[in-house]
């Protein structure tokens, strides 16, 4: 990879890996173009490196873009790296003690995922701060010049550094890690990735980078060195950019890689339709990401995978596995189950021809015909019905009914997974569905949305162009971003605090700025926002306000939370924040010619409600702005289908994003 920055002419690829297609998006001279490959997931670059060889011309300048779930994968799967663990003596146990929540809360016997560092790799060394970053112990020198011994006979693959209040003074750490570099082997430091307190999440989020950091090391690296491009950038869990070389080093900042390109791309489709109160809908072929956007992407830093809690900045996404490759199966009660095994790219479902032999949700819509075999990848590929039928015979004797029945029972009960995902981040959280709309993309969310919409009582649903590839394309509309935060415990009856926390804030905002101008960035199109933690003295936990009059804001943040304020209780200011924001690349997108002809469709046999229906197919390329029409109707294009149930009404913006609203 070359170090010099792109021109303005430079092409940009987006590329998003998922568990069954690498879509990939180019933005060149202002105008798009699209591919989908099949994932490799035994080695997850070379899907992307065929892609990058189909899309491109030989020897074409570009800058990459690109979401992975490399480090998803290795969490959950648990192959990550062999990690070693440096802590103070007597806090060995931390990420294994963890916090008294319960996974399963009446279970006589709980079940919780082990550490993902063993007990006997756990060091324990001498050494102590206080909370305001006091040498109480100092450090043993001997012992420290031991340590590399001690971890490289432990075959260690990576280090993982968290000290007692090393947000208050990451000295100790710094000299550990000074220490252990003689390893060569890659060392995540808590003070530079999570300088704030509570040391289980601080600990649990350095031990989840160290355990991913080989992996995405080799992964990314491989990209870097063998794709071409001008310049790498990755896809953060938070909805923004970072370098590749930044990933590479912090690797736990992509955990939410691909989902977030999605969100960003969902809101900004809806927002050029008019809509700014949304709900997005990934169904893509191994899972569904669901994320409620009021306005604006919601952010937490309260997120768990494979049970290991981050206390990274993550969009608030919520994940099941449900997707078009999920497995339909009969358990030993006889109850009809859907997900979360799924085909993935290989084998696939059966229709693919690639040697799957389990009923999916995909087998499903094929057999119903709301996905017209003809039609996949745009007409490029044709689909096998026929071997569907055998297995999902199997299926429906099991269950006792005809096979149309048990193909419907297979969407529902995938249907039901999903609409659960999306009461947890809407209804359960007191907003009301009915104030916003349903924006579905992903290879197969285009097929379940109606019915979802009609479901949640969401206003209507949308459908973007592309929607296969949207979590590609919000890549291309997704600003590059850092941030940086430090915790302070600071409260309002110091007369101190404000010049102390304007002092630490200039500080989190020279830092995060001098960082985006090293990766490439222009001062003059550097944006700044200033957040403090903040929370009752004697509270546990904070709420995120603006910096300005920070303990106004705190009060009226309380009282729309929890119905009602403390004006004379103190306010501590727990951790302040600095985000530096550069604008993403300028995307034009051409609008629709008003409608001027009748829509070109064409017949087309439905299964729906037990019912064989004379539906009718439209391809997307030949809708215009102003056309209507209402279902039965299956929308076909490259990405993605869209199913239009009877009495559905749609509309064609100007953008050419479908609007879909439910019979009056």
């Amino acid at each position: 990879m070359s170090s010099h920055a792109p021109t303005a002419s430079t092409a940009l690829l987006a590329v998003d890996t998922g568990g069954t297609f690498t879509d990939l998006v180019l933005l060149r001279e202002g105008r798009i173009e699209t591919l989908k490959v099949f994932s490799t997931p035994g080695d997850p670059a070379q899907a992307v490196l065929d892609g990058i060889a189909e899309i491109l011309g030989a020897d074409e300048p570009f800058a990459l873009l690109h979401g992975s779930t490399v480090a998803t994968n290795a969490l959950l799967e648990r192959r990550g790296s062999k990690v070693v663990l440096v802590t103070n003596r007597g806090f060995e146990d931390v990420i294994e003690i963890g916090r008294q929540n319960r996974p399963q809360l009446y279970a006589l016997v709980g079940h919780r995922l082990p550490p993902l560092v063993e007990r006997d790799d756990r060091l324990g060394i001498a050494g102590r701060l206080g909370p305001r970053g006091e040498v109480i112990e100092a450090l043993d020198e001997s012992e420290l010049s031991g340590l590399t011994d001690l971890i490289v006979g432990k075959g260690a693959e990576a280090v993982a550094i968290s000290l007692l209040h090393s947000y208050a003074n990451p000295d100790h750490e710094e000299a550990v890690a000074r220490a252990v570099e003689a390893t060569g082997l890659p060392v995540s430091v808590s003070s530079r990735l999570v300088p704030e307190f509570r040391e289980y999440e601080r600990t649990s989020t350095t031990v989840v980078n160290a355990f991913v950091a080989p992996v995405m090391d080799r992964y990314l690296g491989r990209l870097s060195r063998e794709a071409g491009a001008d310049r790498v950038t990755i896809m953060g869990s938070n909805g923004g950019a970072l370098p590749v070389e930044r990933a590479r080093r912090e690797p736990v900042h992509t955990v939410l890689s691909g989902p977030a390109g999605g969100v960003v791309g969902a809101l900004t489709w809806a927002r050029r339709s008019g809509h700014e109160h949304v709900i997005s809908f990934d169904m893509g072929g191994t899972s569904t990401d669901v994320s409620l956007c009021p306005g604006k992407p919601l952010r937490t830093r309260e997120f768990e995978i494979a049970g290991q809690p981050t206390a990274i900045p993550v969009l608030d996404i919520h994940t099941v596995g449900a997707g078009g490759g999920s497995l339909a199966r009969v358990d030993a009660g006889g109850a009809l189950r859907v997900g979360p095994q799924s085909a993935g790219a290989q084998p696939g479902p059966i229709c693919y021809g690639r040697g799957g032999s389990g009923v999916t949700v995909t087998d499903a819509h094929v057999w119903l015909g709301r996905l017209p075999a003809d039609a996949f990848l745009g007409g490029g590929t044709a689909l096998d019905r026929e071997a569907i039928r055998r297995p999902l015979e199997a299926i429906a004797a099991r269950l006792g009914t005809d096979v149309e029945e048990a193909a419907e029972g297979i969407l529902e009960v995938a249907d039901t997974a999903m609409e659960r995902a999306l009461r947890v981040i809407s209804v359960e959280r007191g907003y009301d569905p009915a104030e916003f709309a349903v924006v579905a993309f992903g290879g197969a969310g285009g097929l379940h949305v109606a019915e979802l919409t009609h479901r949640l009582g969401a206003v209507k649903a949308i459908v973007p162009p592309d929607p296969g590839l949207l979590s590609a394309y919000g890549m291309l509309a997704s600003p590059v971003s850092r941030e940086t935060s430090r915790t302070v415990l600071l409260s309002t009856d110091d007369v101190e605090t404000q010049s102390a926390i304007d002092a630490t804030l200039t500080e989190l905002e020279r830092r995060a700025r001098s960082e985006m101008l090293d990766e490439g960035a222009d001062d003059a199109d550097l944006t700044v926002e200033l957040w403090v933690d903040a929370r009752y003295v004697g509270q546990s936990f904070e709420l995120r306000v603006p910096a300005h009059e920070w303990a106004r804001h705190f009060h009226e943040a309380h009282e729309e939370r929890y119905g009602h304020r403390r004006e004379a209780a103190a306010v501590e200011a727990v951790t302040l924040r600095a985000m530096v924001t550069a604008p993403p690349p300028s995307v034009h997108v051409a609008t629709l010619p008003s409608a001027g002809r009748a829509i070109a469709s064409e017949p087309t046999p439905v299964t729906y409600l037990g019912e064989r229906l004379g539906a009718s197919r439209v391809w997307r390329h030949d809708l215009e702005n102003g056309h209507e029409f209402v279902g039965p109707f299956v929308v076909q294009e490259y990405s993605g289908t869209t199913w239009v149930p009877p009495g559905w009404r749609v509309q064609v913006d100007a953008w050419g994003c479908l609007h879909l609203t439910p019979p009056a």
